[in-house]
């Protein structure tokens, strides 16, 4: 999809531009956008409460993010954005916990966590590298990986220098 097009709604948030996609009356797409892309109000009751979803989270990130979502992917990533769904709010997972979890590899659940298409709605950033933050969207160092970092602190995740302060209280 151009980036431009094809958004039922785009809002600003504290993390920028937020673009989502429904599909009937789920939500099927959330992207960060750039801020030159244009504000777009909801057209549709689905769509809006999605967006007041999003703005109660941003408020207060214990509101719970219990929207209707239809995703497209593999049964394996099924299975790992449903594993991340299970993290709770203001908890971290190691890639390769997850993957234990899975019986999988820690680069299939972080493949997973890139391909997720509603991020935030199915929280890939609470999972993290054994050694620091990890990626976040795909993005190993940029501005996403800021995004990243603001939601973890957000949540009340502690975050020393690149490195998320994980304990046995910030595990699931």
């Amino acid at each position: 999809m151009d980036a431009g097009q094809g958004f039922d709604a785009v809002i600003d948030s504290p993390v920028g531009r937020l673009g989502i996609q429904m599909q009937g009356k789920a939500l099927s797409r959330l992207v960060f956008l750039s801020g030159r892309h244009s504000l777009i109000e909801a057209d549709t009751e689905q769509a809006n409460d999605i967006l007041c979803a999003l703005k109660a989270y941003f408020d207060n990130p214990g509101q719970t993010l219990d929207v209707a979502v239809q995703l497209s992917g593999t049964p394996f990533q099924h299975r790992v954005w449903q594993g991340l769904r299970s993290i709770p709010v203001g908890k971290t997972m190691r890639y390769g916990d997850m993957a234990a979890r899975l019986r999988s590899g820690a680069r299939a659940v972080g493949n997973a966590c890139r391909s997720n298409p509603v991020p935030i709605v199915v929280p890939c950033h609470r999972i993290v590298a054994g050694n620091g933050l990890g990626g976040f969207a795909g993005d190993s160092g940029g501005r996403l990986l800021s995004v990243k970092r603001w939601l973890l602190e957000h949540e009340g995740v502690e975050i020393r220098g690149r490195r998320p302060h994980i304990n046995a209280r910030s595990q699931p």
